[in-house]
């Protein structure tokens, strides 16, 4: 169903200095018919510098956003998995910047849901401003309870990954 590619990346583990291993390891696609859901985002001018580029912090909520919107249109919103104790916390977040969104730019961010496991999802992303890729991400969440310790996948999010 997904198009995003398992991608083994231990040598970026190590080059990150990190003590466990990074988790990422999807490579997201740059056709966005490899995603099964988007929503647009319009760039808006509080998040653009002197030259009406994004700032490249601005991006993760575009992700966030788009997750969000996701889980409301499978019928999963946010609120309603909190209230049966989970929650998706963002364990890791990388972002591939291919050319600049500008301000009121519509952005289309594509998302597919990835590789899985017991407590732990992965999320590649598109962004696109017509057929234009701009940037690519790939977010990794865990599922946790209020209290931070770690909690199996709901039986429906788990069979959204496979």
């Amino acid at each position: 169903m997904f198009a995003a590619t398992p991608t083994p990346r231990p040598a970026l583990a190590r080059r990150a200095g990190y003590g466990a291993a990074v988790r990422l390891d999807l490579v997201p696609s740059l056709d966005p018919a490899a995603y099964s859901y988007s929503h647009e985002v319009r760039v808006r001018f509080s998040e653009t510098d002197a030259m009406g580029i994004v700032h490249h912090s601005r991006y993760l909520p575009y992700l966030e956003e788009a997750r969000v919107e996701y889980l409301r249109a499978i019928d999963h919103p946010y609120d309603a998995l909190r209230a049966e104790g989970v929650d998706i916390a963002v364990l890791e977040a990388a972002v591939q910047y291919r050319q600049p969104l500008r301000f009121d730019e519509v952005v289309r961010v594509h998302l597919v849901l990835g590789a899985a496991t017991r407590t732990t999802f992965q999320i590649a992303y598109l962004l696109t401003v017509g057929q234009q890729v701009r940037a690519t991400a790939v977010t990794v969440h865990g599922c946790v309870t209020a209290a931070g310790r770690p909690v199996r996948l709901p039986e429906w999010l788990a069979r959204f990954t496979e």
